[in-house]
């Protein structure tokens, strides 16, 4: 006669596969032996708990519904099908379920749990403490896992930390302590730890979906785009109805430049979870990239509906440049940021949009007051030493100097495909990508922040305090040239059109002039510049996603273009002839000229589809995405003189260099002067 019950060794294999990751091996093997023996419960009850695993839960529920009926003493069952239906929201039925599997085993730690769960949604809160207590009586790990839960929860990381770490001492494969102390060291700058913490997790477990996301959004938020897609990729193999997944695979994909392939990736979340806040607002802001206004506008009003009091997708609305809000929302606004409840970030975003608003309809003096309170607000959440950027950039002016750099001449990768276009941020460096991107020869990658990482990567394995800059007076030729291969190596994932020359449009590449000038010494080098108080306060009108801390305060703001121009001088006298200098004001003036200086320094043939720039379809990313989709226009020149009555002070900071702008102001400033 035939054995109803597989043999242990099938079981055991299933089980393995499952240990290992590889679920849809495991449920394969699940269903084989059940071809063989379908009345194995134990097999149909592993199946189920694996479809729980799936995200199958219709699947699952049918066939636990089976087996506890097939097998009403068997526990295990009846604890999954009761952890199923607490997942699902529906506490009353998984009762019994839990109540049934803690009477056939009290020792099942895990039901105590879920019941206990149950009980405390349920509002029985005395009977759920009992049933937490049986559990944690099972596991003291349990417990101090909850305790130090608690802990991280009311904001008491130093605690938390401290029972993680001794529950590890005690069980060093406990995954759930060392993702949770993972969150605490990142939260506390140690993100090397948190990152080796999360990749130990992952191999012990590695259908850990929760480590699995943590670790791609900790390598999402430096930058590690490649890395980070690895994550979000596996994540949405394991489990591809999870909507977060494919959120953060979007959120990481925007950035990288892959801007159709996160538009994709965030409909897929919205087809999971049509509500889902950021994955509307993601899908507005590459919506805007791409050139699709009223696409992207439909998105932001979705998520309007959705987070009323999100103040990001009011000032995602202002941040079109070309988009115009009625009186009602400007009402709407003034509204909310007058009450309570915001948040100090959705505040800052909804002072920037009412700044903007009120500056569209003329209102220059209503729209400073935002400007200036927005500013203060941001700046008090913002880091930034003003400080430090001199101390930084005298070290700079020291290690690269005319003497050094001539040294080195000839060292590096004598790679030409590279084209830098850098400065301030809002100085017309994003026209001046259009136009080169333009070319048939050229292809517009992003800011990319590869630059910045060569530099740090010279910090790595020093033992003797010496950093870069100073570092960099140790290299050999050898090592110039491997540092222009890691910079073209990181940037090889977004060059994707086969043109031989592409761009990077970092603005704040500009102090490391010196150091690209070495490792890259045929890239083409341009600084897009704009006069100062224009510039100046362009960016203190621009609310940055992230970065440019200096940005938020008018002298540290002024200061910070004096250093500006004195790396710019630097390198000038250092370098001659090694960067080419577009003043805005000139490209307006004079803009067939300027195109064929651009592409003259670039060693490009003149195309005429460089000054049809504006029907380039390429996303653009940055803030004058809708302004580089227009013709050239003169009127944000000089466009400073709008709020001249309260820039007294940058005015002041910057008067040492301000002779050096004169040509670049309407003549009916020089006869006001």
């Amino acid at each position: 006669m035939r054995p109803l019950l597989a043999p242990k060794t099938v079981f055991n294999e299933a089980i393995a596969l499952i240990d290992s990751g590889d679920l849809a091996a495991a449920e394969a093997r699940c269903r084989r032996a059940l071809d063989d023996y379908p009345r194995d419960v134990n097999m149909l009850g592993l199946l189920g708990a694996l479809l729980i695993k799936r995200e199958r839960p219709a699947e699952a529920e049918t066939l636990l519904v089976q087996v506890t009926a097939a097998a009403p003493t068997f526990a295990k069952p009846h604890e999954d099908l009761g952890l199923l239906l607490v997942q699902q929201q529906r506490p009353h039925e998984a009762l019994p379920y839990l109540q049934r599997a803690t009477h056939l085993d009290p020792k099942l730690e895990n039901a105590w749990f879920t019941l206990g769960k149950a009980l405390a949604i349920l509002g029985r809160g005395a009977e759920a403490d009992e049933a937490f207590e049986r559990c944690f009586a099972l596991s003291p790990e349990r417990r101090l896992m909850a305790l130090a839960a608690e802990h991280q929860k009311e904001g008491r990381f130093e605690e938390a930390e401290h029972l993680y770490r001794r529950i590890l001492r005690h069980d060093p494969r406990n995954v759930d302590a060392m993702r949770l102390l993972a969150l605490i060291a990142l939260r506390a700058g140690r993100a090397d730890e948190a990152e080796e913490l999360l990749v130990k997790a992952i191999a012990l477990a590695p259908d850990y979906l929760n480590a699995i996301l943590d670790l791609g959004r900790l390598r999402k938020d430096q930058d590690r785009y490649g890395e980070a897609l690895e994550c979000f990729d596996r994540a949405t193999a394991l489990d591809p109805v999870n909507p977060q997944a494919h959120f953060l695979r979007g959120a990481t994909l925007a950035p990288a430049a892959f801007t159709y392939e996160a538009i994709e990736a965030y409909q897929h979340c919205l087809k999971l979870k049509p509500d889902h806040v950021g994955a509307l607002l993601g899908l507005g802001h590459v919506q805007k990239a791409v050139g699709r206004y009223q696409e992207a506008v439909a998105s932001y009003t979705a998520c309007i509906r959705q987070r009323p009091d999100l103040g990001e997708t009011y000032w995602s609305l202002a941040n079109l440049k070309t988009y115009r809000f009625d009186d009602a929302t400007v009402a709407e606004m003034e509204r909310r940021v007058g009450g309570s409840g915001l948040t100090v970030q959705s505040e800052v975003n909804f002072l920037f949009a009412l700044a903007k608003a009120h500056e569209d309809s003329s209102d220059f003096s209503r729209a400073w007051h935002y400007y200036r309170t927005g500013n203060a607000k941001q700046r008090a959440e913002v880091a930034y030493d003003p400080v430090q950027t001199e101390s930084m950039n005298d070290r700079l002016v020291r290690a690269f100097s005319p003497d050094f750099l001539r040294s080195r001449d000839g060292v590096g990768l004598a790679d030409p495909a590279p084209i830098f276009i850098m400065g301030l941020p809002r100085s017309g460096s994003t026209l001046l990508e259009q136009i080169l991107a333009s070319h048939s020869q050229v292809e517009g990658t992003s800011e990319l922040p590869y630059l910045g990482r060569v530099a740090i990567s010279l910090n790595r394995n020093r033992a003797d305090g010496i950093n870069y800059p100073e570092a960099v007076r140790e290299l050999r030729p050898q090592n110039f040239r491997a540092l222009g291969e890691d910079y073209l190596a990181y940037a090889r994932m977004h060059r994707r059109s086969g043109a031989p020359r592409f761009i990077d449009k970092m603005p704040n590449n500009f102090p490391n002039i010196g150091l690209l000038s070495l490792i890259l010494p045929n890239a083409r080098i341009i600084d897009a510049r704009r006069h100062p108080l224009d510039a100046c306060l362009s960016c203190y009108r621009q609310l940055f996603a992230k970065g440019q801390a200096f940005t938020y305060d008018l002298t540290e703001i002024g200061e910070y273009y004096l250093q500006y121009q004195r790396m710019m001088d630097h390198w000038a006298a250092a370098l001659p002839g090694r960067v080419l200098t577009v003043q805005y004001e000139d490209v307006v003036a004079g803009f067939e000229q300027q195109v064929r200086r651009l592409l003259d320094f670039c060693g490009l043939p003149w195309e005429d589809a460089c000054l049809r720039f504006y029907e380039s379809d390429r996303p653009v990313r940055t803030p004058s995405s809708e302004q580089v989709r227009q013709p050239i226009y003169d009127h944000s020149v000089g466009h400073w003189r709008n709020y001249a009555r309260y820039l007294d002070e940058l005015v002041t900071v910057i008067a040492p260099i301000r002779e050096r702008y004169r040509h670049c102001e309407p003549l009916a400033e020089h006869s006001r002067k």
